[in-house]
């Protein structure tokens, strides 16, 4: 599956958050609970969490460095995306990313992904899964 883009997207694969975040993929989820279906979402490969301009995608960048994630490494004397990446609405991936391929317009998947063309999404945060919802992730009022 791929995820959506919008704005600056962080995007990690969850095989290297269960290797490198503390406590691993489960404690990642708690972590990153009250933002899931808000700012952050994931499908089986990738975690997108996200911002709305520089300063704020340079936070994140440095918050999970301090976790102990590698952001950049020089391959062949350019810079290239290691255990995340940066992925601009407008220009695509900042940097080079071996593990990412961009599916269509504001779509991003691993390149392990067997269904890169099918988007998942996670309902808006607070709505249960079974909460009918509008074309904008609105609830829908009887």
């Amino acid at each position: 599956m791929a995820i959506h883009t919008e704005f600056i997207d962080l995007i990690v694969p969850i095989e290297t958050i269960r290797h490198k975040y503390p406590g691993g993929w489960e404690q990642c989820l708690q972590d990153h609970a009250p933002l899931l279906g808000g700012r952050v979402w994931h499908d089986d490969f990738l975690l997108r969490d996200g911002a709305m301009n520089p300063m704020d995608m340079q936070r994140l960048v440095e918050e999970w460095e301090s976790r102990g994630f590698t952001s950049t490494a020089e391959v062949n004397g350019k810079k290239h995306w290691v255990d995340f990446c940066v992925h601009d609405m407008m220009m695509g991936v900042t940097l080079p990313c071996e593990w990412i391929s961009e599916t269509r317009r504001r779509t991003l998947a691993h390149i392990d992904d067997p269904e890169p063309e099918v988007v998942k999404h996670l309902p808006p945060r607070g709505l249960q899964e079974n909460q009918p919802v509008d074309s904008r992730g609105l609830r829908l009022h009887k």
